[in-house]
């Protein structure tokens, strides 16, 4: 099994609406791609909050073949979308990881 997880830091004037879009929009939208079992989106409690709250988004791939199809096929428009949406609300990184 395969992670990608993004971990996102957002800010508090945006907070309540951006993740409404991500757990009613983007992160469906992102698993009804087809390449990923499941999305999920979890608060980082070790987080300082002052300036955002912070969250770890995880998708779960079978296989690595599956995250890369993502990758290269959905991921740049998906990407954009949150851009387009949150301009400099928000810092993310992404991590890919597999289950052991």
């Amino acid at each position: 099994m395969i992670i990608y997880n993004v971990t996102v830091n957002i800010e508090n004037d945006v907070h309540d609406e951006w993740l409404k879009w991500m757990k009613e929009e983007h992160i469906p939208e992102v698993v009804q791609k087809g390449k990923f079992l499941e999305g999920k989106i979890m608060k980082i409690l070790t987080a300082d909050d002052s300036e955002g709250t912070s969250y770890a988004i995880q998708y779960t791939a079978a296989t690595m073949g599956d995250y890369e199809k993502y990758r290269d096929e959905f991921a740049p428009a998906l990407q954009q979308e949150a851009l387009k949406r949150y301009k400099d609300k928000f810092v993310a990184f992404r991590t890919l990881l597999q289950v052991v």
